[in-house]
């Protein structure tokens, strides 16, 4: 872990923090682009779960609309327990959906992932082996 992984990791609790509902924003992301910029956001979910929208994504989409796509460096997603869970904000794994979408923008991305009591950086390559390709890419 480097102090730029900490700082990704800091900015996506901060994310989470500020936006924390119960039942509604439950996870921060925070991405660094190729090109340097870290953007940050939160999961937006709905009554009805599957139109519900993961934290890596939007912010993917953050960074995408506001300056194009400029890669994604490295990207993490943290937690926020609920009111009656003991202990902190910490980090996850993305899950498959996610895992999928930050492979199609950057195939060789690091992703921050939990590895016990201190998180750990991967490749998505690695947390997505054998990687969905359309016809005969």
């Amino acid at each position: 872990m480097t102090k730029q992984d900490l700082e990704l990791i800091a900015a996506a609790t901060d994310a989470i923090g500020k936006r924390y509902r119960n039942d509604w924003q439950e996870v921060g992301a925070a991405m660094r682009t190729r090109d340097g910029r870290i953007v940050t956001g939160v999961n937006i979910d709905a009554y009805i779960g599957r139109i519900a929208v993961c934290a890596e994504a939007i912010a993917i989409g953050r960074a995408i609309t506001e300056t194009g796509d400029h890669g994604i460096e490295t990207i993490v997603a943290v937690r926020h327990p609920k009111p009656d869970e003991p202990g902190a904000i910490h980090v996850v794994s993305p899950c498959g959906i996610c895992r999928e979408l930050i492979h199609d923008y950057d195939a060789k991305a690091r992703v921050i992932v939990p590895n016990g009591k201190a998180p750990t950086v991967t490749t998505i390559g690695e947390l997505l082996p054998n990687k969905y390709k359309r016809g005969s890419e």
